[in-house]
C-alpha cells in the first residue's frame, strides 16, 4: 500500500523494529524512545535500507501543492515510524519519498521531546568541529566514526509554510546535518574515506547473503 507522496505504508503489526541512532551514547542519554507512548492504530512507514538508489537521489523542493495535500499526514507518519525504530531523525527518502523535507526529535536535558519537522531546509551558517559515531535507520546496526560541524543554523519551512531558522549544536547540529544530506542524496558512509566506505560496503555485503539486511 502506498501513500499520497509514493512512500510504502504497512500495516503496525508487520513493522521490524531496528534499534539504530547516530550514536552508541543514545540508550544512556534517553534518546531511544519509549514505544508505549506511540498511535497503534497509524500503520507505519517502510524505511528504504541502503543501497536503495532513492538514497544517493537528490530529493525534489516541496511546493505549495504538496503543503496543502498530504504533507502532514506523510509528517506524522514519519515520526510514528522513527519513535518506533528508535531514531531520532527521519528524511523523506528514507520512506520512499524523494523530496527535501525531514523530521527530528532531539530531546532536551530532562528528557522532553521536541519534534521538528524541516521544510526545504538550507543550512545557512556552519562553525566548529565534532567527531564521533553516527548510525543511519537505512543502514540498520552499521555504526561510522563521522566528523560533522559542532554549531549549524538552518532554514526552513513549517508545516503551514511560514520560514523560520534553528541555531543548534551537538547533537541537534549532528542530525540537522546528516540529515539535511539525505535530502541531497547523500549517505553517511559517503563521508568517511574510501577505504573505511568499501570496508562498510563489504560488511554490508556479508549481512545482506545472510538474509541480517533487509
Amino acid at each position: 500500500m502506498r501513500g499520497e507522496f509514493g512512500e510504502r505504508i504497512r500495516p503496525r503489526h508487520y513493522r521490524q523494529t531496528r534499534l539504530v541512532g547516530y550514536n552508541t551514547d543514545f540508550h544512556s542519554a534517553g534518546l531511544f524512545y519509549n514505544r508505549g507512548a506511540i498511535d497503534n492504530h497509524m500503520p507505519l512507514l517502510d524505511i528504504v535500507t541502503y543501497p536503495d538508489p532513492i538514497l544517493h537521489t537528490v530529493g525534489r523542493p516541496v511546493d505549495a501543492e504538496d503543503l496543502e495535500n498530504g504533507l502532514a499526514d506523510a509528517v506524522s507518519r514519519m515520526f510514528e515510524t522513527m519513535y518506533e525504530a528508535g531514531g531520532v531523525g527521519l528524511a523523506a527518502p528514507q520512506v520512499g519519498i524523494s523530496k527535501r523535507f525531514f523530521v527530528m526529535d532531539v530531546r532536551d536535558e530532562d528528557g522532553n521531546k521536541r519534534p521538528q519537522t524541516f521544510i526545504n531546509p538550507q543550512v545557512i551558517h556552519i562553525e566548529g568541529e565534532q567527531i564521533g559515531e553516527e548510525g543511519c535507520l537505512s543502514f540498520p546496526g552499521l555504526f561510522q566514526t563521522i566528523r560533522r560541524e559542532m554549531r549549524v543554523v538552518v532554514r526552513a519551512l513549517d508545516l503551514t509554510g511560514n520560514e523560520f531558522e534553528a541555531d543548534l549544536e551537538g547533537l541537534g547540529a549532528r542530525c540537522i546535518l546528516h540529515e539535511t544530506d539525505h535530502c541531497d542524496g547523500i549517505v553517511f558512509i559517503d563521508r568517511v574515506t574510501p577505504i573505511k566506505r568499501e570496508i562498510a560496503r563489504r560488511k554490508i555485503k556479508r549481512l545482506q547473503q545472510t538474509g541480517e539486511w533487509v
